[in-house]
């Protein structure tokens, strides 16, 4: 891979971690066990793994090239509003926890939690992809 690595390629990328954090939580807080849940887990932690072990590869490889000025500050701009998103989010979650008390389970909490992490990390990227191609 002698291809010039891009923020927008590492963006993607952290989505598949999210989606696979996701997925092990979907396999630890199911109610019900089948016996191919195990199977499941282990491919997704064993895809998690490797990838995640790709992904600081490339990560290294990025940090000895030049550093996109522009693409960095579309980057923290795009922290900063996904961090105000995450924020309300998680206090919304936390509020209705609070409200409902005994009629919302845990694992419908933590359900919500990885729905957050995923689409925070959905947000990221489509709305640094969107700033990059405007120029912003």
């Amino acid at each position: 891979m002698n291809k010039k690595v891009t923020l927008k390629e590492l963006l993607i990328a952290r989505i598949v971690l999210a989606i696979c954090i996701a997925v092990y939580y979907w396999c630890w807080a199911r109610n019900g066990w089948e016996s191919y849940f195990s199977s499941i887990q282990t491919t997704v932690a064993i895809f998690a793994f490797f990838f995640f072990c790709f992904l600081g590869s490339r990560e290294r490889k990025y940090k000895k090239e030049v550093v996109d000025e522009m693409a960095a500050a579309n980057l923290k701009r795009c922290d900063s509003v996904c961090y105000k998103i995450t924020m309300v989010l998680i206090v919304c979650i936390g509020f209705l926890s609070a409200i409902f008390r005994f009629d919302i389970s845990p694992e419908v909490i933590g359900y919500l939690l990885m729905g957050v992490l995923v689409l925070t990390s959905v947000i990221r990227t489509i709305l640094f992809c969107y700033m990059d191609a405007k120029g912003v």
